[in-house]
């Protein structure tokens, strides 16, 4: 089903593969090719992508401008404060601002509409585009409107994938957003490229979300992919639908992947028409000779009906293998996930087995992964002249856009659905990140979403409430519906799917949307509510650091979404102080506390006040430190806090994960390695020190690690750093702090990007 290639390899004409062995090569020269490696890496499309929006000059370090950004009500608000801090007068490229995450406007009173209104005002003042809550998700709006062949397009949400559309699309944090909107560049290194090679035809019932999950569970674990491009070609490519090429890429995002590229054929071009943009499309293939960093091989007919069990992406079965070891994996489920989740609270499982099968409390088909035509009419499909019953099992729809609802409407599908008791409901990402359809306590539910973390799908470990998520594809979901909860593989149902064409409506956004870009209005007041608030002043590194640890996660990945939670939190994400109180809250409840207990020192210190006034206990701390370093003092010494994490930053693109740690005073992260680079950018970005560590050392909260000469160091890129953790006997450790380019240098020396834009 899956292979990954030990080595690199050549792609020939797009679908031949030769393995970059002594093999593999000399087969190639049989068939008379001479390229070298250095010259194929130049056949790639992402290399091509890559350097035509290039504004370095240096292949290997790029400098990159995107043609358009996107993001969404948890974020826009935050990126165009940065912005406006900085001097933001006009959008410079098209900027368009959904609403389809802060939706619900009930939770915290006018907040979520508040925001809102921001967003339009902004739109017209600095010349933005702004789609209306309930209009569309984030993506598929993007999909519809923005996407075009050879493009590259940057959003705040980590899924910001529109490759399958010859679109090179990368989800940041926010801080990256506001410099595009500055006019300044998106700096990475060349990303290794990934070829995705696809031969075969998927079997009827296999949908989109069985394929990405079963390469999400071959790639993520391994890191097989980290921070690379994937770029998906191969015979089979060909016989897969627009659509279903759109659900497998969006779940790039899963295998920690940098970006996607597909090459593009008559199917993209159909879809271009469909969405009256002909003119975005461009044929888009691998040169000749293409040399690829690794090789994810696809056999597409092997693929069976999938499912990812809690709490990850890559926890990954085919529903044949979970149906026949059912309580082995389950209970094997529960120790795994009982390590992950903390508070008293039961997380079970195998309580779901009745009758020897897998019974489920919910189904919900939505978003940017489910929400797809094709998707929702194939569920149609499968359920028609069937009953999801009166029972514990629910079913919601969540079409990913009204043009996609509108169709359903007129071609009878929403009737089909509806009939069965299945509820349709407005474009909304609520069910992917826990701010809709939270069900019962204990409950499980299989989604056809993005994510599975805990509490993505609204429950409250610290309440004690529990329930949990695993993915699955639309169309197994609704065979789990036909037959009322017992989870059923879509394979095993004989269904005639009928592949209705689609038609897309695009009066509906003309009347509706709000599109300003080239036509700001610089007059316009902005609509600020009462819980939009500026970013409090931060201060710029000191000569030396005193950290203290404020939380420690041992646990082998920590998501974004334990760093800040989702959910009802989202409604604080333009007050950047009320959000900070929920920082690490589901993860380790006491953070708050002592990073502000903390904090208080580096602001009496700013102050000019003693530290020792207000945290007596430092005076014993700085004594020990003055021992060896006899020169420091509270006037060339930051007072901040760190958390220690072996591998922090996967899942979201939230800057908020970093930025809430810096309003409470933190200066830095420790870890073994960064779950992706978004994450690190968000650290940077917000002036804090992105540290790795390969020693072993066991952390205790309230550890004191003394950083002499940190400002130096950051400015003489030294490659090593010694630290030494005050309270054990000055025990050195060796940090160091990775590649960076001389502008990140200058955000940290500086103590975050808005005080680098100020100079």
């Amino acid at each position: 089903m899956i292979k990954l290639y030990d080595t690199g390899a050549y792609l020939l004409n797009g679908t031949e593969v030769f393995p970059d062995t002594e093999e593999g090569r000399h087969a190639l020269q049989e068939r008379g090719i001479r390229t070298g490696r250095q010259e194929a890496e130049k056949g790639t499309l992402a290399y091509g992508i890559l350097q035509a929006h290039n504004t370095s000059g240096d292949a290997e370090n790029l400098k990159i401008r995107f043609d358009k950004m996107t993001s969404h009500d948890i974020t826009f608000v935050g990126i165009i404060q940065t912005a406006r801090a900085s001097g933001l007068t006009e959008f410079p490229v098209p900027y368009v601002l959904t609403n389809c995450h802060n939706s619900l406007c009930a939770v915290g009173g006018t907040i979520n509409e508040d925001d809102h209104m921001f967003g339009l005002s902004c739109a017209k003042k600095y010349g933005g585009v702004y789609v209306p809550p309930h209009q569309a998700v984030i993506h598929q709006y993007a999909r519809e409107c923005l996407a075009e062949c050879g493009a590259m397009i940057l959003g705040s949400d980590s899924h910001t994938r529109y490759g399958a559309l010859g679109t090179m699309a990368i989800g940041e944090g926010g801080g990256e957003l506001a410099k595009q909107l500055l006019k300044k560049t998106y700096d990475v290194k060349r990303p290794k490229v990934i070829l995705v090679y696809m031969t075969g035809s998927p079997a009827k019932g296999v949908g989109p979300q069985d394929v990405a999950l079963a390469i999400i569970g071959a790639t993520f674990k391994n890191g097989y992919v980290k921070n690379c491009v994937m770029e998906f070609a191969g015979p089979g490519v060909a016989g897969l639908s627009s659509d279903f090429r759109i659900g497998v890429d969006v779940m790039t995002t899963e295998t920690t992947c940098l970006s996607s590229i597909w090459t593009t054929d008559e199917e993209t071009r159909k879809w271009y028409e469909t969405h009256y943009r002909p003119e975005a499309y461009k044929e888009m293939t691998p040169a000749d000779v293409a040399y690829y960093d690794g090789v994810v091989e696809v056999d597409l007919s092997g693929v069976k009906p999938m499912i990812a069990l809690p709490f990850h992406p890559s926890n990954v079965f085919t529903i044949e293998e979970l149906s026949s070891n059912l309580e082995d994996i389950l209970h094997e489920t529960e120790v795994q996930g009982r390590k992950q989740l903390t508070g008293d609270v039961e997380f079970k499982l195998t309580d779901k087995i009745r009758d020897g099968r897998l019974y489920v409390e919910q189904g919900i088909i939505a978003g940017c992964a489910g929400g797809g035509f094709e998707n929702i009419c194939d569920a149609a499909d499968i359920l028609k002249g069937h009953y999801i019953g009166n029972d514990e099992f629910t079913l919601d729809v969540y079409p990913a856009s009204v043009p996609i609802m509108m169709e359903l409407v007129e071609n009878g599908r929403a009737a089909t659905l509806l009939k069965t008791g299945a509820i349709l409901k407005t474009a909304f990402c609520g069910p992917c990140f826990g701010a809709g359809d939270t069900p019962a306590n204990g409950a499980l539910s299989i989604r056809h979403s993005t994510r599975n973390f805990p509490n993505r799908e609204g429950s409250k470990i610290q309440n004690g409430q529990i329930a949990s998520v695993a993915l699955m594809d639309a169309r197994s979901i609704a065979a789990t519906a036909v037959n009322r909860g017992y989870l059923t593989p879509a394979t095993e149902l004989d269904v005639e799917y009928t592949g209705p064409t689609y038609h897309f409506d695009r009066s509906i956004y003309e009347n509706r949307v709000y599109d300003g870009y080239g036509k700001a209005k610089p007059e316009t007041e902005l609509h600020f509510g009462p819980n939009i608030k500026d970013w409090p002043a931060m201060p710029a590194l000191a000569d030396n650091l005193l950290l203290k640890v404020a939380s420690v996660i041992t646990d082998p990945v920590t998501t974004t979404d334990e760093l800040i939670p989702s959910g009802e939190t989202s409604s604080f994400r333009s007050n950047p102080i009320g959000l900070a109180e929920f920082t690490l809250s589901r993860k380790d409840p006491e953070y708050v506390g002592r990073a502000k207990a903390f904090q208080a020192l580096e602001k009496a210190r700013e102050n000019g006040e003693h530290p020792c006034h207000v945290y007596p206990d430092i005076r014993n701390v700085m004594s020990v430190i003055r021992e060896k370093f006899p020169e420091t003092n509270h006037e060339n010494t930051g007072f901040g806090t760190t958390i220690y994490a072996v591998k922090p930053g996967d899942g979201s693109a939230r800057e908020q994960a970093a930025s809430c740690q810096k309003v409470l005073g933190g200066w830095a992260n420790v870890a073994k390695e960064y779950a992706t680079k978004r994450y690190r950018s968000n650290l940077i970005n917000w002036g804090m020190l992105p540290f790795l560590m390969e020693e072993d050392f066991a952390f205790d909260n309230d550890d004191y690690i003394f950083i002499p000469d940190i400002l130096n160091a950051v400015k003489e890129k030294r490659e090593e750093i010694k630290a030494y953790v005050v309270n054990k006997d000055m025990h050195c450790l060796t940090f160091r702090l990775g590649d960076l380019t001389d502008d990140e240098r200058t955000i940290i020396e500086k103590g975050c990007l808005i005080n680098y834009y100020k100079g």
